[in-house]
């Protein structure tokens, strides 16, 4: 039976190593719902109309929360990933391809270059933005869809971090990079921000749509990652840009603070190794391994917390698994079996790259059952097909679509009192 959150958290018990990890997961997924921190800063109305335009895996859930709480008369679209739909009354809910752009994310992004192109000095921009947004809204400026497709698809497998990824798009894009606000201009802005990328830069969060970032050189990026250049660079846009507030509604750190104080509640000690953290999954797990076995030992469970995107690049041809599932598996190995120490790693979006699944959890029982039921865990592990171990052990977390996404979310165990209880 694989693992899915519980309806209720309200009770936690670190006795049950699973329950309480899974638990976690629901409280730092609850604490960023856009819901619950859009009421406290909506702009004022405006004298003219007030058209929303949103693109990320949140944005349908942060136009339902806005339609809620919004006084007066609005309009507009968000466009979201297959399967992120909400049913809303006044903001329509377009989807379109992701992670890889395609023809809808095309015309998504044209239309919201012309209905904001429409505004005039008395009207208002609500901007709903989140992760995923980079694939959804897709205005290229310079270069074929597919050549920039292609071009990110490389960089992707070549491991770069979302920073670079986004600061290439913007480059080569008419909505990126403070795009939108450009054709927005004379109206007011209202931007809202639920953050997937370390740091919570809004400048980097579906490449900024509204806000554009500091100047980087994204021919030095595509040299430092042996990707080839495009044909010949566009030349940087220009003209003026709407402004207004942007507000930060959901982050890693409001989601890992929920989860620390949940569990501080329950008499759970809680050290957060990082809320950014990066880099190649294996070698995090890894990283994590060594930091627990350097931990001494002391009275009481101690919960290890981390953040940010761990990244899984697989060659062609290698078996189901994706970033968390990954680090999950990776930290098993490297804690061969040490006893009272359990983990959870799941992307917040509910979707780990080609896993099928948010994530996967492990405790010191792993091993064991893997090679019990048949399986290589470290040949799993080395053709990045470790969705498949967890889905054989009935491990997997499993979410679906959660309308959020803050990053990744990883939480440790450690507890000697509850050796082999997984």
């Amino acid at each position: 039976m694989r693992t899915t959150l519980p309806s209720n958290a309200a009770s936690l018990d670190p006795g049950d190593p699973r329950g309480f990890l899974r638990s976690l997961l629901a409280i730092a997924l609850d604490a960023v719902n856009p819901a619950a921190r859009m009421g406290d800063c909506l702009p004022e109305p405006p004298k003219g109309r007030t058209l929303v335009l949103g693109a990320g895996k949140a944005s349908a859930l942060m136009a339902e929360a806005l339609e809620a709480l919004w006084p007066g008369k609005l309009s507009g679209e968000v466009v979201v990933p297959d399967g992120y739909e909400r049913p809303l009354r006044r903001i329509r809910v377009e989807t379109a391809g992701h992670p890889v752009p395609d023809a809808r994310s095309a015309a998504a992004a044209r239309r919201a270059l012309a209905q904001a192109a429409e505004l005039g000095s008395d009207d208002l921009l609500i901007a709903l933005i989140s992760g995923g947004g980079s694939a959804l809204w897709c205005a290229p400026r310079g270069v074929a869809r597919e050549e920039k497709a292609d071009l990110l698809n490389a960089l992707m497998s070549a491991g770069a971090p979302i920073g670079d990824l986004n600061a290439v798009r913007g480059a080569l894009s008419d909505i990126k990079a403070g795009g939108l606000a450009r054709a927005a201009f004379p109206a007011r802005l209202a931007t809202f921000v639920i953050s997937d990328v370390p740091g919570d830069d809004p400048a980097l969060v579906a490449s900024g749509p509204t806000v554009p970032g500091p100047a980087r050189d994204p021919a030095a990026i595509l040299q430092r990652w042996n990707v080839p250049p495009p044909a010949r660079w566009p030349a940087q846009a220009e003209g003026e840009a709407a402004r207004g507030p942007v507000r930060l509604i959901g982050s890693a750190r409001e989601a890992l603070a929920a989860a620390s104080r949940a569990a501080e509640r329950a008499g759970v000690n809680v050290e957060i190794l990082g809320e950014a953290i990066e880099g190649d999954a294996e070698t995090v797990a890894r990283d994590h391994a060594r930091k627990i076995r350097a931990i001494p030992a002391a009275e009481g469970p101690l919960l290890l917390l981390s953040g940010g995107e761990v990244t899984a690049p697989a060659p062609a041809g290698s078996g189901r698994g994706g970033p968390n599932t990954h680090y999950a598996l990776a930290l098993a190995l490297a804690l061969d079996r040490a006893p009272g120490i359990f983990a959870l790693a799941a992307d917040t979006d509910g979707l780990d790259g080609r896993a099928e699944g948010a994530g996967a959890y492990v405790g010191p029982a792993t091993l064991p059952r893997a090679v019990e039921a048949g399986l290589d865990p470290a040949a799993m592990l080395a053709g990045f097909d470790s969705a498949s171990l967890f889905d054989d052990l009935g491990d997997k977390i499993i979410t679906g679509p959660t309308g959020v996404n803050v990053t990744d979310f990883r939480a440790i165990l450690l507890n000697q009192r509850f050796i082999n209880r997984d």
